[in-house]
This record gives C-alpha cells, sequence and structure tokens, in this order.
C-alpha cells in the first residue's frame, strides 16, 4: 500500500471515521481536491471570459465523466503499460524486465493458439450475427398484428447474462441428455459431442451466439424505421421490384448502421470470454480464447505482468482490425449529408 494512502487512514481511524467508511477516505479526499481544482479554474476563466458562462458549465457538467474515466480508464491503462514491463506476482514488488513479456508472447504457442480460436470465432460468428439480425428486422419491420410480442420475444435472450447463456447452452448440447441430441435422435440422427468435442466445440459456441442477436435487430428495425418512404414510392414508380428496392434503396440507407453493428460484432467476438471459462478452455484447448488465456495467466498463474503484455497486444489487434474495416468501409457506407463531398473525393 502507498504510504500516503496509509497515513490518511490511520489519520481517518483515529479520527472517529467508521471502520467500514476509511478505505473511502482518500478516494473522497482526492474528488474533493479534483473538484476544488476545477472550480477554482472555472472561478479564475469566468473572470477573464465573463461571457464563458455555458463553456464552463458544460466542463463542470461533464467532469464526473471525465474524472471517473481519467481515474478508472486512463489510470489503469496508463499503469498496465508499464506492469507489461515487469514480472509481478501480486505479492512481491514488480521486478522490470523490458520487452521480456512481449518476446515471450511471441515465442508461446498458447498465444497462437488462443488467437487463432479467437479470430476464427470472430470471422465466422460476426457475419452470421449481422446479416440474421438484418433479416430478422427485415421480417420484423412489417406491420403485422402481434408484432410487437415477436420483436420482444427475438430480444429478451440478450438480456441473459452470458454465464446463464452457457450454463443453458451446456444443459441444450449435452451428449448424453442434451435437448439437441434429443431432437437429433427422433430422426435417427447420431449427435456429435458438441462442447465434449474438440473438433465441434467452436461451432457450438458460435451457434449458441446467434441466440441473442436480438440486441443489433433492435438497432437495425430503428434505422429501417427510419428509411423515408418517400425513396420507397419514387422507386416504385420507376418500376423497381421488391429485390431493387432493397438493394438500392434500404442496403444503402442501412450500410451506416450494419458498419456500426460490424465494428461493435468484432470488438466483443475478440474479447470473448465467459464461454471459454465456464469450458475451462474446452477439450484440447479448442475454446481457449484469447481474453480466457489472459485472464488464465493473470488470476490463476499470477502472472500479471505477462498477462498486461498480452491486454496489450489485443488492444493493438482490436485497434488494427477496427481500422481497416472502418477504412474499408469507405467506398460502402452511405452518407447522406456527404453525399456530394464524398463523391467528389472518390471521383479524384
Amino acid at each position: 500500500m502507498n504510504p500516503t494512502i496509509g497515513w490518511i487512514r490511520e489519520l481517518a481511524a483515529s479520527l472517529g471515521v467508521p471502520a467500514v467508511l476509511v478505505p473511502l477516505v482518500p478516494f473522497l479526499l482526492l474528488l474533493i481536491a479534483l473538484y476544488a481544482v476545477i472550480g477554482l479554474a472555472a472561478y479564475g476563466a469566468k473572470r477573464k471570459w465573463p461571457r464563458a458562462d455555458k463553456t464552463i458549465a458544460f466542463w463542470l457538467f461533464v467532469s464526473p465523466w471525465l474524472i471517473g474515466f481519467a481515474i478508472f480508464t486512463v489510470g489503469p491503462m496508463a499503469s498496465s503499460i508499464y506492469v507489461s514491463l515487469t514480472s509481478w506476482d501480486l505479492i512481491t514488488p514488480p521486478k522490470f524486465v523490458g520487452l521480456a513479456n512481449y518476446s515471450e508472447a511471441l515465442q508461446d504457442p498458447r498465444v497462437g493458439q488462443a488467437l487463432k480460436v479467437t479470430l476464427l470465432y470472430g470471422l465466422i460468428s460476426v457475419p452470421l450475427q449481422t446479416a440474421l439480425a438484418f433479416l430478422v428486422a427485415m421480417l420484423l419491420n412489417a406491420e403485422l398484428p402481434g408484432m410487437r410480442f415477436f420483436r420482444t420475444v427475438w430480444y429478451l435472450p440478450s438480456l441473459v447474462s452470458g454465464v446463464a447463456q452457457m450454463v443453458l447452452f451446456l444443459w441444450v448440447f449435452n451428449p448424453q441428455y442434451g435437448l439437441a441430441n434429443d431432437v437429433l435422435g427422433r430422426f435417427g440422427i447420431t449427435g456429435p459431442g458438441w462442447f465434449n468435442d474438440a473438433s465441434w466445440a467452436l461451432p457450438t459456441v458460435i451457434l449458441m451466439s446467434l441466440w441473442t442477436v436480438g440486441g443489433a435487430m433492435v438497432i437495425y428495425l430503428a434505422g429501417l424505421k427510419d428509411v423515408p418512404s418517400n425513396l420507397y414510392e419514387a422507386a416504385a414508380l420507376d418500376g423497381a421490384g421488391p429485390a431493387r428496392l432493397f438493394w438500392h434503396v434500404t442496403l444503402p440507407q442501412m450500410s451506416p448502421i450494419i458498419l456500426f453493428n460490424a465494428l461493435t460484432g468484432i470488438i466483443g467476438a475478440l474479447q470473448i470470454f465467459t464461454q471459454g471459462f465456464i469450458a475451462n478452455g474446452g477439450p484440447k484447448d479448442s475454446l481457449l480464447f484469447f481474453v480466457y488465456y489472459l485472464y488464465d495467466n493473470a488470476f490463476q498463474n499470477f502472472r500479471m505482468g505477462y498477462a498486461s503484455a498480452l491486454a496489450w497486444i489485443l488492444f493493438v489487434i482490436i485497434l488494427a482490425l477496427t481500422a481497416v474495416t472502418a477504412r474499408g468501409s469507405a467506398f460502402a457506407v452511405y452518407y447522406e449529408s456527404e453525399q456530394s463531398g464524398g463523391w467528389k473525393r472518390r471521383r479524384r
């Protein structure tokens, strides 16, 4: 523990602060100090620029989020950079080792397996989820009786937590008494081992991920409701059929939303953890997802430095894939507000 924090806690305890609140005292003092600095800065800015009231009010209102972001996101990220350059078991003091953790990661065969499993999962699951969610949204966009009920039914599974989902599907895909093999058996088909089979474990998780497309479906549905009806009417007057209406009206109008869901899907897929954790990596490391391997090194093997290095490797991979996807979509995504300028740039 930092000596200053220890001294503040001892002082708080000596002043009669309840024992339950003593650990919070340093944090509360830090918040008070930060808001004091912000208040003094706002007061000084108001005296120097009397007409900047709205700007000052804006920064004051967003300051709670900014402070929380700096303390709980930027701070831990910055400290993890240092930790990734050390050998630390959470008990003894960190020992600086330079880039040794990164060098070890490049030579670790399990890192290669984790990357292979994670990237394969993302490569297959994200397009399937995106296509299925869009298809369901198109079907549920029809104004028919009872449609609200079906929209609710499709969305509800996305509210179920990852652990509960995994427990449910461990029962559904159980080789001995699971529902899936029971249904297949009624048709004379011998079901596979699912999670117990190394060749079927990853496909089973991909299949399981399609159960929660309701969240993306709602976003697509909102986008479909926002497509101007006059575009469909004008295209229909020109003789466009359902296929042309979809290709030339619906798809271009929905392309920014498709890109958004694809990007969030990629980021989420590369951070998958629960399925690998519940399955303990799966048979023959078939479900050794990257984040699970990171967790295993940090909290099972107590190699916090190596785990931090793995976290930064994953961060760079996600950042690169996101940038490539966003950049590659420049000629496929239609933004109505930037149509003229965008086409001019493309012609060049």
